[in-house]
């Protein structure tokens, strides 16, 4: 059966792997913490095919949009410079790895990576992958319903092919049906899920 080989030119995109989402965090995502093993084997592949490796994390100021004491729908989470933003200590994250931050402004949301900038230089997600000419993308990460689809559909959006590794990803199911929703609204897109065993170790 024909797999798939990871390519120099492929980026392996974690989705918000950071301490507020998982269990015991400001808002939790169920079972998180089980992708995190399924996430360090692709790492270490993507890493193996001299791949690009983003990881995007919230980077909220305390004041953000997004919180209910604003009228937003979520609980203070992933403020800037606290352990609840940091990326669970548990993930393999490479030196080489792209960090990009999102929602780092009071009154902009964003739930897409191709939201958000690393910081330092100031580049957006596309940028970068463009730069790289990155021809597909590979989708992990939580939440399946809310940051992980907002990233895929705005990978297609942009011309990549998408891949969603639909066992290194979580969503918070509620109502439930919703994550599955969330999935099979990706591959109506032209997202094609995918599991480790899809590619070929070699």
């Amino acid at each position: 059966m024909a797999k798939l080989r990871v390519l120099p030119f492929d980026a392996l995109i974690v989705v918000d792997m950071q301490n507020d989402f998982m269990p015991g965090g400001a808002l939790p995502v169920p079972n998180a913490l089980t992708i995190i093993p399924t996430i360090n084997r692709y790492v270490e592949l993507f890493e193996k095919a001299n791949a690009t490796i983003v990881f995007t994390r919230d980077w909220h100021p305390k004041n953000h949009a997004s919180f209910k004491s604003r009228g937003g729908p979520w609980p203070p989470h992933c403020i800037q410079n606290t352990y609840g933003a940091e990326l669970h200590p548990d993930l393999i994250v490479p030196k080489s790895a792209v960090i990009i931050s999102k929602a780092f402004k009071e009154d902009e949301e964003a739930y897409s990576g191709f939201k958000g900038v690393e910081l330092e230089s100031k580049k957006d997600l596309n940028s970068i992958l463009r730069s790289r000419e990155v021809k597909r993308v590979f989708v992990s990460g939580v939440a399946t319903e809310y940051c992980v689809k907002a990233t895929a559909l705005d990978a297609v959006d942009l011309g990549y092919q998408v891949f969603l590794l639909i066992d290194a990803v979580k969503g918070i199911n509620q109502p439930p049906g919703s994550e599955e929703q969330a999935v099979n609204e990706m591959l109506a897109k032209g997202v094609v899920a995918i599991t480790i065993d899809d590619i070929t170790l070699l």
